[in-house]
């Protein structure tokens, strides 16, 4: 088991995230916190356990010593859109410095 101050620190800082999460997205109802297993394996906690009313512990790939608030939201709507008319963009742009007769349209 790990020091219970260590889970204390932890706690607090999940329901901190959690709390700027619900503020900031008022459409997204959050249901768990993503952990990578080693992690989960140093704090002595088990997936899928309830750590707050309403949030779990979820083993994710995420990196060693961050966690991630798990939500039902798409948060990556607006930049996937804007990158969506970046490539909309570049695509339909043309490659200089060659004949008129032989343009031709690259994507990346």
């Amino acid at each position: 088991m790990a020091d219970t101050s260590k889970i204390a620190k932890n706690l607090e800082r999940f329901a901190q995230a959690i709390a700027a999460h619900d503020r900031e997205n008022p459409t997204h109802t959050a249901w768990g916190i993503g952990l990578a297993p080693f992690d989960l394996d140093r704090l002595g906690l088990d997936e899928g356990e309830e750590i707050l009313p309403g949030i779990t512990i979820q083993a994710d790939n995420g990196v060693t010593g961050n966690f991630r608030v798990l939500c039902d939201g798409q948060h990556d709507e607006e930049k996937e859109a804007a990158e969506e008319e970046v490539v909309e963009a570049v695509a339909t742009t043309t490659v200089g410095g060659e004949r008129s007769g032989d343009l031709e349209r690259r994507s990346f």
